[in-house]
């Protein structure tokens, strides 16, 4: 199997196992104390750390044909880390991720899985307008009617049904809403940041994480500091069961994933394991959460907002050549 489809399926399998045991360990918890967030977030950026220093040191591996050492490594990696100046650029998405992270535990904390991951695409909305804005980037008439097929088909999820409730209410909905829309324009502005202070270099997506992990450890322990009085109470892993293991796990190799299919796949797959995953929380939540309400808004929303992320995926156009022409050499 190609790397393109392993790195795909890969993504399907992270992004709907993610979304559906946060929310369960956020909703139903067999411990007396909840696990907090904060400590959860920066844990997942520790594992991410590691993971992508290895694929880093692998990377550096392939290309040399002299043993690579682990001293050598790590004096490369000090030096391929770059300058204090160049590096203090990527606190400004560390932070904005960070923040994201952790308003994603409390938008599941409050949400279905289902109509949480269907909300959430509206970071493609954000990144869009962002990308307009700062980095002056026109649309295709595509992209701007998938946009408002996007807005239409999240405001029919977010709909109040008139039918009988059938699943079990957990949490507080408008808070929920509010966290996935304040973390939708966090993930926004991160990602069009980010590739605006990159642009024009060709760094190692491995390296790249390895440094935004390195920024959110820190960043997230100003977190943890908030709930310094829980900690000191309970301890650093209150709450902490083998599932919310899984979790960190799932949410550290996030990033890794997502790098993966940018560089052996494309935008195109990318937005159809978004689709895939949508579907399977959907199925998953309504059969095993018991706190998904099936309704036909939901239904049509959900299915604007996969064909809205299917058609943004689309490549766009090349401008044909003008006649006559002659094309520049090589």
């Amino acid at each position: 199997m190609q790397l393109k489809y392993v790195s795909l399926v890969v993504l399907v399998l992270q992004t709907t196992a993610l979304v559906l045991t946060m929310r369960y360990t956020r909703s139903v918890t067999g411990t007396s104390h909840m696990y907090l967030a904060s400590t959860a977030v920066v844990m997942a950026e520790i594992f991410k750390l590691v993971c992508s220093s290895g694929l880093y040191w692998f990377e550096k591996y392939q290309l040399n044909s002299s043993p690579y050492t682990a001293r050598a490594f790590v004096t490369q990696l000090i030096v391929d880390v770059g300058h204090p100046v160049e590096m203090l650029k990527l606190a400004v998405p560390a932070l904005l991720y960070t923040v994201q992270n952790n308003l994603l535990y409390v938008a599941l904390t409050n949400l279905d899985a289902a109509t949480y991951q269907v909300t959430y695409q509206l970071k493609i909305l954000t990144t869009a307008v962002f990308s307009v804005l700062m980095l002056g980037k026109s649309l295709t008439s595509t992209k701007w009617i998938s946009l408002v097929l996007l807005m239409f088909g999240v405001a029919l999820v977010q709909m109040p049904s008139t039918a009988p409730a059938t699943a079990k209410p957990k949490g507080q909905p408008i808070i929920g809403l509010m966290a996935v829309l304040l973390a939708c324009c966090s993930s926004g502005f991160a990602g069009v940041y980010f590739e605006k202070i990159v642009k024009g270099t060709r760094p190692s997506v491995w390296l790249r994480n390895f440094q935004l992990a390195l920024f959110s450890i820190f960043l997230g322990m100003g977190g943890v500091a908030m709930d310094y009085k829980a900690v000191m109470a309970d301890g650093f892993f209150q709450g902490y069961s083998n599932l919310v293991w899984v979790v960190v796990i799932l949410q550290g190799l996030g990033g890794l994933v997502v790098a993966a299919v940018i560089k052996y796949a494309d935008n195109i797959l990318k937005g159809f394991a978004t689709s895939i995953s949508m579907v399977l929380s959907a199925i998953f939540s309504f059969i095993f959460l018991s706190d998904l309400q099936l309704t036909l808004l939901f239904a049509v929303g959900s299915a604007l907002v996969i064909l809205a992320t299917m058609l943004y995926s689309q490549p766009e156009p090349i401008p044909e050549r003008k006649l006559g022409q002659q094309a520049e050499p090589v």
